[in-house]
């Protein structure tokens, strides 16, 4: 997969991740069953998102062991 590919499906991975870790945690502090410390936009959430777009971005540039050398 060419690598701007890969890094446009990694961007919109972050973006969606991001957007979706937020609404959860909105949801936990309104039913009270997260901390009060735990903050929409904070470490969580972008550590979260990143670790996930990370993970997509290496995946997506991966190579098929059996094409190696060919």
């Amino acid at each position: 997969m060419p690598d701007f590919v890969a890094a446009a499906l990694a961007s919109a991975v972050f973006c969606l991740t991001v957007i979706a870790l937020n609404a959860l945690t909105r949801l936990a502090l309104q039913t009270h069953l997260a901390p009060d410390g735990l903050a929409e936009n904070g470490f969580l959430q972008y550590g979260g998102a990143l670790a996930l777009a990370g993970s997509t971005y290496r995946r997506a540039t991966r190579v098929p062991g059996r094409l190696v050398g060919d």
